[in-house]
């Protein structure tokens, strides 16, 4: 099975998160105002998934690692969960990479 996004809403504000194949959340975004801005943040993120550039690596003061995606103007389009290792976070870029690919949209 290949991944999907999952829009909501939250109080006045949208947000999204990416699934991978096996349902786990590898990517969730900032939040938005209006549907139509979450819904540019997904095409974003599927215009940027593939561009490995994109992705900040970081590592959180408590030493768990995790990354960002950005865009091409700089501004973070999500964020992932935390790992505790450089390789495994390494393979949730790579879920972001797959999942992010025409992955259909469902709301939730």
């Amino acid at each position: 099975m290949s991944g999907y996004f999952v829009l909501k809403q939250s109080g006045t504000q949208y947000m999204f998160n990416l699934k991978a194949g096996n349902h786990e959340t590898v990517l969730t975004s900032e939040r938005y105002t209006t549907k139509q801005s979450a819904q540019g943040g997904i095409a974003s993120v599927q215009q940027h998934a593939a561009h490995e550039e994109r992705f900040k690596k970081s590592t959180a003061k408590d030493g768990s690692m995790y990354f960002t995606l950005t865009a091409s103007n700089g501004e973070s389009l999500g964020r992932s969960e935390m790992y505790p290792s450089a390789a495994a976070r390494d393979k949730g870029i790579a879920a972001v990479k797959t999942a992010a690919v025409n992955a259909p949209t469902k709301e939730g």
